[in-house]
């Protein structure tokens, strides 16, 4: 399974690749940040994140898109850059057809550390042991999206048992209903 990680944001995006299955080695394809200029008007800041994930896109060619569900903050404008940047992401996927799944930050921190409330070095400190790295990928956003991919490979299998499950009951219990 390849999945392309985001950990969407308007100044600097996360966007890191990794191929694997649960229980194997992990293996990073690539990882990076896509930045757009502070002093940019946000249409173009938008622009520049679509073309980069495009970019990103095109090189790797995952499988899935694993994008950190945007969650409340006090701070209002954080919340709108993440959130119109996740959804740039899942529109880029979307056009190409990739399944996108949203991970919460705790979720990642829990499935990468064993902890829901990690601080961003262990997450990186993680990250780099879990895929074998001489450092910690710089900057943070960028071990994020390492850590958004990894998740999504390791619970992904469980989701998919899960929702295959329920779409099985929902067909068996509307079988027996009458138009």
């Amino acid at each position: 399974m390849r999945v392309l990680g985001v950990d969407p944001g308007l100044t600097r995006c996360g966007v890191g690749v990794v191929e694997g299955v649960a229980g194997r080695p992990l293996t990073m394809l690539g990882v990076g940040v896509v930045r757009t200029p502070v002093d940019a008007d946000l249409g173009h800041r938008l622009v520049a994140v679509e073309q980069g994930i495009e970019a990103w896109l095109d090189e790797h060619r995952p499988e899935f898109v694993a994008v950190e569900r945007v969650f409340s903050q006090h701070n209002v404008r954080t919340v709108m850059g993440t959130a119109q940047a996740s959804a740039v992401a899942m529109l880029c996927a979307a056009r190409r057809g990739i399944p996108v799944a949203l991970h919460t930050p705790s979720e990642v921190k829990a499935a990468v550390t064993g902890s829901g409330r990690a601080d961003k070095a262990q997450v990186g400190a993680m990250v780099t042991r879990l895929l074998r790295l001489g450092a910690p990928p710089r900057p943070a956003d960028a071990a994020d999206a390492l850590a958004l991919a990894i998740c999504h490979i390791w619970r992904a299998p469980a989701q998919n048992r899960l929702q295959q499950a329920v779409a099985r009951h929902t067909v068996r219990s509307t079988k027996g209903r009458t138009a």
